[in-house]
């Protein structure tokens, strides 16, 4: 390696740039939702990600170690917030079928109720934040790059 050659590990400035906003913004946006989120219908944008990944499965119920992976929490975290959603009624665990160590979760009817409450403030603050400031090309564009992204960071989970 000579003298002009940067250190492998480290970023040039034009990567730099692009990383430090990006850094920026995963970190404030969950910060931004969790607030808007509690402020209004007292809810952690974290319990509002279970809330809705166990909504999209309809009347289903869904494994913790699915719901731990598709909701991007470790086990020990998911089960603390599943803890909270059921004291509050909106969620329900039970053993799954034949294999009695195997738990799921499914969302109630008070949670369907809470998710309807929580759903409308959570939308208009990505559209705001995330969506309207982009074009639909923009749009587009963010949601490929993204979809790149993204199976590397969840192989590495």
């Amino acid at each position: 390696m000579t003298a002009e050659q940067p250190h492998p590990r480290r970023l040039d400035d034009t990567e730099m740039d692009t990383w430090l906003p990006v850094i920026r913004f995963v970190q404030l946006l969950p910060q931004v939702l969790d607030r808007t989120l509690k402020d209004e219908v007292g809810l952690n944008h974290a319990r509002y990600a279970i809330l809705v990944t166990l909504a999209g499965r309809g009347e289903g119920a869904v494994t913790m170690t699915e719901l731990a992976r598709i909701a991007g929490l470790s086990r020990s975290r998911l089960s603390h917030a599943l803890d909270s959603l059921e004291e509050r009624g909106w969620v329900e665990r039970a053993s799954c079928g034949a294999d009695k160590r195997t738990l799921s979760a499914a969302l109630t009817p008070a949670g369907r109720e809470m998710l309807r409450t929580a759903a409308p403030v959570h939308v208009e603050q990505v559209r705001e934040l995330v969506l309207d400031p982009l074009t639909a090309e923009e749009r587009e564009q963010l949601g490929a790059i993204l979809g790149k992204l993204l199976p590397g960071v969840t192989a590495a989970l």
